[in-house]
């Protein structure tokens, strides 16, 4: 089996320069492999062509046959690293958070430690007589959410 660790390691290495980077890498016990590319543009076609001849040149078939797959982190895939969280600072994203609430609000900060949406509530003062609209800022560590998707607005 592919040694995942060597395979993350050289990919890094390759798009080091670049304005893509690693997003994750995913190889199965029957050596399918995955490798997700994000850039803060848009992945292009020819970037992933140009990796996949890249890892298929360092990492030889003959030794260890596997299945290969380099493509863009999608849209509506959840965020796996930091730098997904801060491409989307000021969008709308859902958020799944393990004790199963879900939210959406707009992406304000994230940082090593984890990221603050900002999301409309009814709230409603003392003495008022009905509840506005006002936005509330919740904080979460990245370990408290289960996903954080961009919010895509038909």
């Amino acid at each position: 089996m592919i040694d995942k660790g060597k395979l993350w390691e050289f990919v890094e290495k390759e798009l080091d320069g670049s304005e893509n980077y690693l997003v994750d890498v995913r190889v199965s016990p029957a050596n399918e492999i995955v490798v997700e590319i994000d850039n803060d543009h848009g992945v292009d076609i020819d970037d992933c062509i140009a990796l996949t001849r890249a890892i298929e040149g360092a990492f030889d078939r003959d030794e260890e046959d596997y299945e290969l797959e380099v493509g863009s982190s999608g849209l509506t895939s959840p965020f796996k690293t930091l730098r997904q969280y801060k491409k989307f600072i000021g969008n709308n994203v859902d958020v799944i958070t393990k004790g199963g609430k879900k939210l959406r609000g707009v992406l304000k900060e994230a940082d090593e430690s984890g990221f603050v949406i900002g999301v409309d509530e009814k709230v409603k003062r003392e003495g008022e007589k009905r509840p506005h609209l006002e936005e509330v800022d919740y904080r979460f560590g990245y370990d408290e959410v289960k996903s954080t998707v961009y919010a895509l607005e038909i």
